[in-house]
């Protein structure tokens, strides 16, 4: 079997790797051999379909790492240490994987570990951002107030996300119903019109011919059609799970007129505040970058982040670095941060650039779905327009020939 690891060494230095084992107990012993802490082992093997389909009922959601960090917070507040409040967590938490988690968190802790480091071993729950937060309060010994920190910001984000999810419901169920209403009409109601308009020996328009071909094929292949669609959909799914699909997904969806638009902004907006975070918690700008960048949640963003990461790493001023990427990052996010350099408040103007792209977030979500209305009424009538056009034209040709 082939695992990855995350592991420390003995001068605290983070590793990663992968390591092939015939168990997870043979693995962990052949890196401790190798003086190494581990702090996250887990399979590399390609998991079988099932594996995957039953692992989607084992996932915690944006919601419920929300509620557990609220939770978390709230107990920390009250001054319940923190080995009594992982237990009371532990008893109220309800999803099954997270308790799981919550659990082993609690079983590190009290084995000597920090709780940064217990976090770290649950990378798949706990973003690097979230780890890097907690490891920073474990510095400073502000460990509730980053925690309700934590609380608010996940709170927000799934605000956010929730505003653009909803805005995107309405306009995705009327298409889907609307190419539902088409594929019954063509497939099933035109082909039984075919024999009337043939028996008449009436000239049929072009579009009448081509909807009639169409409902014809869907009528006698409609199972083709069928196993097609899902052979279609499942590979449609397997290759935008992987880097390349996800990276062209990304594409497509930021050429789209204004949604295109709000996914720059949330991504700006994601990828400031992010970075304001750790830079005030004490993470190094390069290494605050690079944590952003993989949590940002765009491929294409999270290659420049990346790059802009490692242009401060050789040198180079983050406000540089930005100006070289005005496609992705407008004139005035390098502005605001060049500002912020050179008066040494990188953190507070990054905050100001978030708080900005924040509310014009907002205001393209409000605007959205007005914006969406009557542009699904117009396609709404082109497909109808067509659809009935190519019934009553020949129609029309037939009452003249009487």
């Amino acid at each position: 079997m082939k695992f990855k690891y995350v592991a420390k060494t003995k001068t605290g230095e983070l590793q990663t790797g992968f390591i092939e084992s015939q168990d997870r107990n043979s693995a962990t012993s052949a890196l401790v051999s190798h003086e190494l802490a581990v702090l996250s082992l887990e399979s590399a093997d390609v998991p079988k379909w099932y594996e995957q389909f039953l692992n989607l009922f084992k996932r915690v959601s944006s919601t419920d790492l929300m509620v557990f960090t609220r939770q978390f917070a709230t107990l920390l507040d009250a001054k319940i240490s923190l080995g009594d409040s992982l237990k009371n967590l532990h008893r109220q938490t309800r999803n099954v994987a997270l308790k799981e988690a919550v659990f082993d968190i609690s079983a590190d802790i009290e084995a000597g570990l920090s709780l940064s480091q217990a976090l770290e071993r649950h990378s798949a729950i706990f973003p690097d951002f979230y780890v890097n937060m907690v490891r920073s309060a474990e510095i400073t010994g502000r460990m509730s107030e980053v925690m309700m920190f934590l609380a608010d910001y996940l709170e927000k984000t799934q605000a956010t996300s929730t505003k653009v999810r909803n805005a995107m419901i309405y306009p995705v169920v009327v298409i889907i119903l609307l190419v539902g209403v088409m594929l019954v009409m063509v497939g099933f109601v035109f082909p039984k019109l075919i024999p009337v308009f043939e028996e008449s020996n009436v000239e049929l328009p072009l579009i009448t011919k081509i909807i009639f071909a169409i409902g014809t094929f869907i009528s006698n292949w409609w199972w083709l059609v069928l196993l097609a669609s899902i052979a279609g959909a499942y590979f449609l799914v397997s290759y935008l799970k992987t880097k390349e699909g996800r990276v062209v997904l990304d594409e497509v969806l930021m050429k789209l007129p204004v949604f295109g638009t709000m996914l720059r902004k949330l991504y700006i907006s994601r990828f400031a505040e992010l970075t304001s975070v750790l830079i005030k918690g004490g993470t190094p700008i390069a290494q605050s970058l690079g944590i952003a960048g993989n949590t940002v949640g765009s491929f294409i963003y999270r290659d420049q982040i990346l790059e802009i990461a490692e242009a401060v790493r050789q040198g180079q001023l983050m406000s540089q670095a930005l100006e070289e990427r005005q496609v992705y990052f407008p004139v005035l996010v390098s502005q605001m941060v060049s500002v912020g350099e050179s008066t040494g408040k990188l953190e507070e103007l990054l905050s100001r650039v978030s708080s900005f792209y924040t509310r014009e977030v907002d205001d393209l979500v409000n605007n959205l779905v007005e914006l969406i209305q009557p542009l699904l009424m117009v396609v709404i009538g082109v497909a109808v327009g067509i659809l009935f056009a190519s019934v009553l034209l020949p129609i029309f040709s037939l009452v003249q020939t009487f």
